[in-house]
């Protein structure tokens, strides 16, 4: 019995889809922080840091998952 390869287009394309999304919204997380996260650097305050401690978080997050560190390591 010969085996047929596998259709994979649309597991493909939707690959291809979520790619593109997490591209476009690591571009623009890019360009906030480098604008300081829209925060004048003179005030700062503690509600700025846990919201960009917030986000931090978030992004360890993902980051020991992709990269298998954190509690995600193996």
């Amino acid at each position: 019995m010969t085996r047929r390869a596998t259709d994979n287009t649309k597991a493909l394309d939707a690959f291809i889809a979520a790619k593109t999304e997490i591209d476009a919204m690591l571009e623009r997380l890019a360009a906030l922080s480098a604008d300081h996260f829209e925060t004048d650097p003179e005030e700062i305050n503690w509600g700025h840091v846990g919201t960009l401690n917030h986000y931090r978080a978030k992004l360890r997050e993902i980051t020991d998952m992709a990269f298998s560190e954190g509690e995600h390591a193996e």
